[in-house]
């Protein structure tokens, strides 16, 4: 696995009250969007799934995408690897515009993004070490190598145990756990998140958000994450992971994560845009039903 960097998070210019979008275009001292979509619009043979929508994702940040079925949310995460296209505006992936990109060229900016599935989405054919490595063994990496990376990205999520086992014999919450060092195996710069912890108890989700505040904590990876699970969204806000404890600790009363914020669809456009501070005192009326 990749070294964590010294440095913190960079600083994130905080939002206007009420989450009105910022602009995409970043200041003269700031890092490219690692994510930029550009009025962005997708049917389906019917009403518009996404309307007119933009937002970016900096270096270091984690987006949370909340909302209720059937707003866009899963494709949204579809458009930024480009496995759908837009039918309107532009989306920027690691500063190149792929809205009208090849496949061949697409290809290599996906394999800089890793992705962890609705339900996790293992096959049930192969084992645990050959479905981390799947990316690998289609790249032709050599077997010691694939062995050590598995190893390191199982140990991680703390299921180094499970190397040669089946996911049959796993648990929903070992299986998504699995499913989380498959994104990682190729230190990916982008990670995507489709409703993680969907499923999934009360108590094995929040092991499941204890990963994720690890892995955004210890590798500074940016991230889109969806959910509908407000108590999740809050704690990837209002936690840090504590290396020398080794586990998950809340942030002292008041704080949160200054790089974990929130995005919110109604109807497939976009209504929020900030803080968990601006979240919980939006006037959004839609907002504020879907919080209470």
């Amino acid at each position: 696995m990749i070294e964590p960097p010294a440095s913190a998070h960079p600083a994130q210019a905080e939002p206007a009250p009420g989450g009105s979008a910022p602009s995409l275009a970043p200041s003269a001292d700031a890092a490219p969007p690692v994510v930029a979509f550009r009025n962005v619009s997708i049917a389906f043979d019917g009403p518009p799934v996404l309307q007119d929508i933009s937002f970016s994702v900096a270096p270091g940040e984690t987006r949370i995408l909340l909302g209720p079925a059937g707003v866009g949310k899963s494709v949204m995460l579809k458009l930024v690897n480009g496995l759908l296209r837009p039918d309107r505006g532009g989306i920027l992936l690691f500063g190149q515009e792929i809205t009208t990109m090849p496949e061949q060229q697409l290809f290599p900016l996906r394999t800089r993004t890793g992705m962890v599935f609705q339900e996790g989405a293992l096959f049930d054919s192969l084992t645990v070490r050959d479905n981390v490595a799947y990316q690998l063994i289609q790249e032709g990496v050599p077997d010691d190598e694939i062995d050590r990376r598995v190893r390191d990205a199982l140990r991680f999520v703390e299921l180094e145990e499970t190397f040669d086992f089946y996911p049959a014999s796993l648990s929903g919450g070992m299986r998504r756990r699995v499913a989380i060092a498959r994104a990682l195996i190729h230190q990916p710069e982008l990670i995507l998140y489709d409703s993680p912890t969907g499923g999934l108890d009360p108590v094995t989700s929040t092991t499941i958000i204890e990963l994720i505040v690890k892995e955004r904590d210890v590798y500074r990876t940016p991230s889109l994450l969806v959910t509908h699970r407000l108590q999740d969204a809050f704690t990837l806000c209002t936690h840090r992971f504590d290396a020398e404890e080794g586990k998950m600790v809340p942030l002292p009363q008041g704080e949160t994560d200054p790089d974990t914020t929130f995005l919110m669809l109604e109807e497939g456009r976009l209504i929020f845009d900030g803080s968990l501070r601006d979240l919980l005192h939006t006037p959004n009326k839609f907002v504020r039903e879907f919080l209470e």
